[in-house]
């Protein structure tokens, strides 16, 4: 057992610092379970966010020592301790108190997206017929446990704050689910392109780095998406095509 010094983000949107806290930390432990001792024994009023400390429902997400995590999967054995351990609020999204961030944001920004459509049933007893390749190469992206720390590490959102202009990591993987499903039907490419801004990822893959559940957003979603953005409306011959065809 040893006692590590921890320097925690506390405050609010009017104003706030780093306030210095001490505690003893043993085997096993993870980062949220040091906030939680220090909450009991000092810090009563310090607001966190957390629910199932098991990495599975995103509550928890925050920086530590500058780096996006879930505060339940990062066990303290995993960082340096010989320095003060910095502990603060998510950058992307707007501060509530002390380590907690309101990203309402990305839920109004989910319900703009166009939902699934599927196309007729191939059946008489209204079924579809799909091969099995396709539906496992959507399953990949209904990992997503929405904790927005690839949001949070994207530095169009982060660092230039275009939330109007940008939906985000999270929510190219979701309109990725969407399009690469056998079975829909909708066309989400002219709003990925105007509404969604999927141009302004420059493919850094910090967004895959920082997933929790290993999703591959960078390959796997945000690079065919803008594939199908620029085949549709930058490729010279289907330009051709469609003054042509009307």
């Amino acid at each position: 057992m040893a006692v590590v010094t921890f320097q925690i983000w506390r405050g609010d949107r009017a104003a706030g610092g780093f306030k210095e806290y001490r505690t003893e930390v043993s085997e096993g432990m993870v980062v949220l379970d040091a906030v939680h001792q220090i909450q009991a024994a000092s810090a009563n009023d310090m607001a966190v966010r957390w629910n199932c400390k098991a990495g599975k429902c995103g509550s928890c997400s925050a920086e530590v020592n500058g780096n996006p995590r879930l505060m339940c999967m990062t066990r303290m054995n995993e960082i340096p301790t010989d320095q003060p351990v910095t502990i603060e609020p998510m950058k992307a999204f707007p501060l509530m108190k002390d380590l907690v961030t309101d990203v309402s944001w990305n839920f109004e920004v989910k319900k703009k997206i166009k939902k699934f459509k599927p196309r007729p049933p191939d059946a008489a007893d209204g079924t579809w017929r799909i091969q099995q390749q396709d539906v496992e190469r959507v399953q990949e992206f209904r990992k997503c446990i929405e904790c927005y720390l690839c949001q949070d590490v994207c530095h169009v959102l982060r660092e230039h704050h275009l939330h109007d202009e940008f939906i985000g990591p999270r929510f190219f993987v979701y309109s990725a689910a969407l399009e690469m499903h056998p079975l829909d039907t909708e066309d989400r490419l002219a709003d990925l392109r105007h509404k969604e801004g999927i141009g302004y990822c420059n493919i850094t893959k910090c967004c895959t780095n920082v997933c929790p559940e290993g999703i591959t957003i960078t390959d796997n979603a945000i690079i065919p998406l803008k594939e199908r953005v620029v085949d549709r409306f930058y490729d010279p011959v289907q330009k051709l095509f469609r003054i042509f065809s009307g």
